[in-house]
């Protein structure tokens, strides 16, 4: 039997079963307004097709809670369709669809660990950290003298993945990037 969770229960990263679907819950905000109800303000995403809503639930509305786990897998090789791993516990390989993790990918290099979010035991996507370290691939050279604040330019990454950097960041240099929100964080 499945777990029951009411709105009350709501927590940042739950997974919960809504419109035949299952959802995580990315943020919540309960509301209590002087007149009426109190109900709960949620930002949920579809694990099958990536999008994400807002909805509203009234307080103590009842969901059935699906099971996730994270666990840590090698990235092996993306063959066009699909991208390969192996779980690093049990050896076992499997595949999940590029479509499905190409802007995650943008963000990998073979060989590295990431996490894979298991959805009542079936991998369906890749948890990428806050942080990701990687070579700078090709960049403009800064033109001596551009010194007004925050003046970045486009620079292409040894995965692919195009960010945008300061001036003084070079072809060659390692830096950090948030791959959530494609941005530069600093130099590693």
């Amino acid at each position: 039997m499945a777990d029951i969770v009411s709105t009350n229960q709501f927590k940042t990263g739950m997974h919960i079963e809504h419109r035949g679907s299952m959802w995580r819950i990315v943020d919540f905000q309960h509301v209590k307004p002087g007149k009426g109800g109190a109900f709960v303000r949620t930002k949920l995403k579809n694990l099958e097709t990536g999008a994400v809503i807002d909805d509203t639930f009234r307080a103590g509305e009842k969901f059935a809670r699906v099971h996730t786990e994270t666990k840590n897998v090698q990235f092996l090789y993306d063959d066009g369709t699909d991208a390969h791993f192996m779980d690093e516990q049990t050896y076992e390989q499997f595949a999940l669809p590029r479509a499905e993790v190409e802007m995650e990918l943008t963000y990998i290099l073979p060989s590295s660990i990431v996490q894979i979010l298991a959805v009542n035991g079936k991998p369906t996507a890749i948890q990428l950290p806050s942080s990701v370290e990687l070579s700078v691939a090709m960049t403009e050279p800064g033109v001596k003298g551009d010194t007004v604040s925050n003046v970045t330019k486009p620079a292409t990454l040894e995965t692919g993945a195009v960010v945008a950097v300061p001036l003084f960041v070079n072809v060659g240099d390692r830096i950090k990037v948030d791959p959530t929100e494609a941005r530069y964080i600093s130099r590693a």
